[in-house]
């Protein structure tokens, strides 16, 4: 089974599609929201939650305006929602990857290079010449990071957000 995956690029705003801007709104903030909202009768003390944002919830990039705008609201949604559970001593943190080895990162690599004029390689060449460690992210290093998190160890960790980029933003 093939998850569809919303990045909601390659579009300006001007003569931009409204459904598709709800569309990847509704799935990576909205649906974030109902599924906290959802688990959240069911956390203890102690709990955590952490939320997936990208790179592009630090900063924008041109035909990306929905995704941007919706992985900067998760950020702002995981930074209100620390303050509101930390009496619940409930942290809450947000993530956000760079290029990660994944389907919707090569699904982005294809989109860049077809509005380019490249090839596939070509785009990934350039794409990760912009990454200070020169590779790309791979996915069990999110998830050790998403671990840690998780774990005791982080337990005085709350509202944060923490990049796995390779060095793409340093903020």
């Amino acid at each position: 089974m093939r998850v569809s995956l919303v990045t909601g690029g390659g579009e300006p705003v001007d003569g931009s599609d409204i459904d598709r801007w709800r569309r990847t709104i509704d799935v990576n903030l909205t649906g974030m929201y109902l599924v906290t909202r959802a688990a959240l009768p069911a956390m203890q003390p102690g709990g955590r939650i952490v939320n997936l944002s990208s790179v592009l919830g630090r900063f924008g990039v041109p035909g990306y305006t929905a995704y941007c705008a919706s992985k900067h609201g998760v950020i702002g949604f995981s930074r209100a929602l620390a303050l509101e559970l930390a009496p619940r001593a409930i942290a809450v943190n947000a993530i956000c990857p760079g290029w990660v080895e994944t389907d919707m990162a090569a699904d982005g690599m294809r989109q860049g290079a077809a509005a380019t004029g490249t090839t596939f390689e070509v785009f990934r060449e350039r794409a990760l010449s912009a990454v200070p460690i020169g590779r790309i992210i791979q996915p069990a290093e999110v998830a050790e990071l998403v671990r840690f998190l998780a774990g005791p160890a982080a337990s005085a960790i709350t509202g944060q957000t923490y990049n796995i980029c390779g060095g793409q933003t340093m903020d």
